[in-house]
């Protein structure tokens, strides 16, 4: 059976977050006055980083709320104690500076264009949905697509296959006839491929290197080749790069 809908992860997917956060985190510490203690921004980059994979880690097995996995970045990082409304202001500064940076990657909207009359969209995030649709909305896509769910409303989020059959069943199709695209190998690839949709893993950068991706998933390196995969009748799709 053909796929019939579009399931899109986010955050380095469709909107570039890693730059809006290097850019972003950069200018709020050096407004803050928190760089003397690093070598270099990257450097600084990088710890914020490996901070916020380890809490968000822990936001998604359970152990803390969405507000509280973004505190607890912050106490960390800064190796303070800080209370909640403390931290809750430290964040709402970075914001400032990281909303600044907020940007589609140039593939997005054509894609969007040349898919809006063949297939249905929606949208499996592992944040919250406070959060995707504001940024949605204010990244212009947001009326793009029909469903957004987000694994702080959900209750589950990716790998686990109950987030991808929520997406499925949301828009009342069989796994069978539903893609997912996302950036990560795992979370987006392989959770997609085992809850039984056809799984598009993104690596723009070619970063994951090894051959052929995964039985199961189709590994594309701009989103120009997706048309191609899905079948659309379309002559926006790239032959893909990657075999």
């Amino acid at each position: 059976m053909s796929i019939r809908a579009v399931v899109w992860d986010v955050d380095d997917t469709l909107f570039d977050y890693t730059s809006a956060d290097r850019v972003g985190m950069g200018a709020h510490l050096a407004a803050e006055g928190l760089l003397d203690g690093y070598d270099t921004v990257e450097q600084a980059l990088v710890r914020w980083r490996e901070i916020t994979d380890l809490q968000w880690a822990r936001f998604s097995a359970g152990e803390l709320s969405f507000e509280d996995q973004r505190r607890e970045r912050i106490r960390v990082f800064l190796g303070e104690a800080l209370g909640d409304a403390e931290a809750d202001g430290w964040f709402a500064r970075y914001l400032t500076h990281y909303e600044a940076a907020w940007a589609l990657f140039p593939d997005v909207l054509p894609v969007l264009d040349a898919l809006a009359a063949s297939h249905r969209h929606a949208v499996l995030s592992n944040s919250s949905i406070h959060v995707q649709d504001r940024k949605l909305r204010a990244l212009g896509v947001h009326d793009r697509f029909e469903v957004i769910l987000c694994a702080a409303e959900l209750g589950v989020s990716k790998p686990e296959a109950g987030a991808f059959l929520a997406a499925c069943e949301a828009l009342d199709l069989a796994p069978h006839e539903v893609a997912y695209v996302g950036d990560h190998p795992e979370i987006d690839g392989r959770g997609a491929a085992e809850a039984g949709l056809l799984s598009v893993w993104i690596d723009r950068a070619g970063v994951h290197t090894g051959g052929d991706a995964p039985v199961g998933r189709r590994r594309i390196a701009s989103l120009a080749e997706l048309p191609a995969i899905l079948g659309a009748d379309t002559r926006f799709g790239a032959p893909s790069t990657f075999r």
